[in-house]
């Protein structure tokens, strides 16, 4: 049944409660998406696997930023595709170096009241001088992002496959494409007059990648496969197998996490040998390759290992060989296809360009229009965070699960000053509420550890994690206060949990992180102080992530009471327990407190200047330009500030971030990404289309991989996110859509984003109008419908679909 009228006025919805099976339900909804040809990165020369990668950990290697990246979610390779001499590179979503280590500082808590008093003094230097001696962590920390050798730790490469044909040829007719659709790189040449195929996977039901070689002519397959690794490797024979093993540093004079790799060759015809330290295929007319690898590494607080490598890498690799070829594939596409179908994009006619993926990135910087590459770079997105984040792996970090490094850059590890939260804002809007588990496993293990750093650092309840942490469960502060002391890092990645729950309603889900959600607020209602002058709560002493303001003493400063994103992620926070205490109908005296607190936390300001002000008193900026908007969280992620309820201080956003950018903000990969999602907020089709414009042009390699630079997966993941937000919002209590169109996507359907409140969508517009509008209710709520300014209430049953059309003025059935 469907109840259709009339929208008088605006009234937020409380969130109802509803439970779906949404795995089986999306797919059944997704049968119907038709594989689209133009969703490939493809090239016609491969990437040179004879160059040397730097040691340098934070310098870019250009060969590997045109390698095509592939994932089952824990196994990750970078193909090459070159000729006479392959590389594959390999990661595992677990080699880190490090080990658990006491970061905590039991020297922090003695200071915090004087600190506190001295910035409420306005004695600003002083405060500061203070923090930066006490508000630190105890020991080496992230090893200022150079973790590798020190306990904090960093995510490695797992090392290197090579294949060697042993010729020094010439080829012609070279292709090499990653298809989306299916998740398979092909490499295709002519090489002496013998047309050569290769189809690569990463297979996540088999556990295995799969490396298939085959020719049009029989007997040409002969090849010789080595593995190797920068350092801590063995790599020898055993069992027809070729294996490397060994152990990483765990940062304190001994040895961690032990890890195994194993690969084993399958031919048709010819021979295989098992030589020394090398797989030496002669004269085969097919050879399938197959490669496992794991550790011992287990996400849990405070042993963190356990997992049976060496037996599970045996049997992923027993089982593999025994399946055809096509049965692998298919199980690898009926997985992974069960995610990536779900959505649909497509936002021009046009037919699209006939050339590689790198000139067409390197066109889009003079042209600023290829909208079939901006449909690829939004499922690339998709496609990345499926590939680097299944249910029960570890989630994606700020290199996804793909670095060719010793020391990645800021040591590959969990950033929650934004970072991480960027990776997974996609995951909800476009479909993927699966792939977002991992990230909540991560959230949970870090209770123990963030219970033990909130007793010994503040002497309070609850559980805190700061800006960084690892897969070891370092919740402490970082080594430099500037930027360390970020207590509000909890609050941020907790507001996942409310996302995931508004979204799907999974009430078995809200019960598992009811505990943590109450943990992270026990920890805020223990933090927070009443400023002597307003009477309001305030978060102190507290960073506007890694942003500095002048002091009225002329000091230039980082720390402050009551910074905007600290008040916000906290207001946020409140709201998602508040919300979660009334849906588990659990209304204990803590509940009512932390109702009231939230009424009296200090709130968003308007400065003299109209823009929304960063901290709790109008301090001009060191550096207006600031890569980081964090005290805009309550516009985007958050949803505190919005058109719809809050139009004032929704202006003053944007007077915020038009500043910004006027000073050179957004010149990040990840940060022009989020302001893409900022302006789609504001409902600002052109400025959100001119920051994705900035990603494409500025931030993007070959591969299309992200730049901050050096390379970063999240300015990826912000895109996608992004543009689902200028197509589809529903944080406000509405389902709005095409919030934020811009003129050069005048006509196009998008299928199968998600709407709050248990709602899929599908979307159609022409001439920037929209024309029809499909809604399939898993839950039976009842919405609000919106596009610009016509809204109608609308009551759609459990299970049924709503089709309405939009006809310039009104909506109907």
């Amino acid at each position: 049944m469907i109840i259709f009228g009339l929208r008088t006025n605006h009234k937020t919805f409380a969130m109802k409660q509803f439970i779906f099976g949404f795995l089986i339900i999306s797919i059944c909804f997704s049968c119907s998406t038709q594989s689209q040809d133009h969703l490939k990165l493809w090239y016609n020369q491969p990437a040179d696997a004879t160059v040397p990668d730097s040691p340098n950990g934070w310098k870019d290697d250009a060969e590997w930023l045109k390698a095509l990246p592939l994932g089952n979610g824990s196994l990750g390779l970078m193909v090459f595709g070159d000729v006479n001499t392959e590389r594959i590179q390999l990661n595992e979503e677990s080699m880190w170096s490090g080990s658990v280590f006491d970061n905590d500082n039991p020297n922090a808590y003695a200071a915090q009241d004087r600190i506190r008093q001295l910035l409420f003094e306005g004695k600003f230097k002083q405060a500061t001088k203070l923090t930066n001696r006490t508000q630190i962590c105890k020991g080496s920390g992230s090893g200022h992002g150079n973790g590798a050798s020190v306990p904090f730790g960093c995510f490695q490469t797992l090392g290197d496959l090579r294949i060697s044909n042993g010729k020094q040829l010439g080829y012609e007719n070279y292709r090499r494409e990653l298809d989306l659709n299916d998740a398979v790189v092909r490499v295709s040449y002519t090489q002496d007059g013998v047309n050569y195929k290769r189809e690569i996977f990463t297979s996540n039901p088999d556990q295995v990648a799969v490396i298939r070689f085959t020719a049009d002519k029989p007997g040409q397959i002969s090849i010789t496969c080595s593995l190797d690794r920068p350092e801590k490797a063995k790599v020898y024979v055993d069992d027809d197998q070729l294996i490397m093993s060994g152990s990483l540093s765990d940062g304190q004079g001994g040895e961690g996490l032990q890890y195994m790799a194993r690969l084993k060759a399958v031919n048709k015809k010819g021979t295989v040998k098992y030589i020394n330290s090398s797989i030496v295929v002669e004269d085969a007319d097919e050879l399938i390759l197959f490669l496992s690898a794991s550790t011992d590494y287990v996400l849990s607080y405070p042993e963190y290992t356990g997992r049976e490598f060496e037996r599970i890498t045996a049997q992923n690799i027993s089982q593999a060989i025994e399946k055809p070829y096509n049965d692998l594939l298919e199980s690898h596409l009926e997985e992974y296809q069960a995610y990536f179908n779900r959505v649909n994009l497509d936002i021009t006619p046009d037919q699209i360009m006939e050339i590689p993926a790198d000139e067409r990135i390197m066109a889009f910087k003079e042209s600023q229009s290829d909208p079939h590459l901006i449909e690829l770079l939004f499922q690339y997105g998709r496609y990345l965070l499926i590939s680097s984040s299944r249910p029960g792996t570890l989630p994606a970090n700020l290199q996804g699960l793909w670095g060719n490094k010793i020391q990645t850059p800021w040591n590959g590890d969990y950033h929650t000053d934004v970072n991480v939260e960027m990776n997974y804002w996609l995951a909800e809007l476009t479909n993927l509420q699966e792939i977002h588990l991992p990230l909540f496993d991560l959230i949970e293990s870090l209770v123990k550890p963030g219970e033990k750093t909130a007793q010994i650092q503040y002497h309070q309840n609850g559980w805190v994690v700061h800006p960084i942490t690892n897969v070891w469960g370092y919740t402490s502060p970082g080594e430099s206060a500037s930027w360390g002391m970020h207590a509000g890092g909890g609050a941020w990645i907790c507001s996942h949990i409310g996302e995931h729950y508004a979204f799907t309603g999974d009430k078995v889900f809200l019960k598992r992180m009811y505990p943590v959600l109450k943990g992270s607020v026990e920890f805020y209602m223990d933090w927070l102080v009443e400023d002597p002058k307003t009477k309001l709560l305030v978060s102190g002493p507290a960073v506007s992530p890694e942003n500095t303001f002048i002091a009225p003493d002329g000091s230039k400063s980082q720390i402050s009471m009551g910074p905007s994103h600290d008040q916000q992620v906290i207001w946020q926070l409140f709201s998602d327990f508040i919300v979660a205490s009334d849906d588990l109908e659990i209304h204990d005296e803590f509940v009512q407190q932390v109702v009231e607190a939230q009424k009296k936390l200090q709130g968003p300001e308007i400065g003299s200047d109209g823009r929304l002000m960063e901290w709790g008193e109008e301090y001009p900026e060191a550096e207006p330009g600031h890569r980081h908007i964090s005290h805009l969280f309550a516009l985007h992620p958050g949803s505190q500030i919005n058109m719809e309820e809050t139009p004032e201080l929704a202006l003053a956003a944007k007077k915020s971030l038009d500043h910004r950018i006027a000073n050179g903000g957004g010149h990040t990969g990840w940060s022009a990404a989020w302001l893409i999602s900022q302006y789609a907020r504001l409902q600002d089709g052109q400025k959100a289309k001119e920051s994705l414009n900035t990603v494409l042009t500025k931030s993007l390699s070959p591969n299309m991989f992200g730049q901050h630079p050096p390379f970063q997966m999240d300015a990826n993941f912000g895109a996608t996110a992004g543009i689902a937000e200028m197509l589809i919002q529903s944080h406000a209590g509405v389902i709005h859509l095409l919030p934020a169109l811009p003129a050069e996507w005048p006509s196009g359907e998008v299928r199968g984003l998600r709407a709050r409140n248990g709602f899929e969508v599908d979307i159609k517009w022409e001439n920037s109008e929209l024309t029809e509008v499909v809604i399939h209710s898993f839950a039976g709520n009842d919405f609000v419908l919106k596009h610009k300014n016509v809204a109608v209430n609308v009551q759609l049953e459990k299970g049924e679909d709503g089709t309405f059309v939009f006809s310039g003025t009104n909506f109907s059935k």
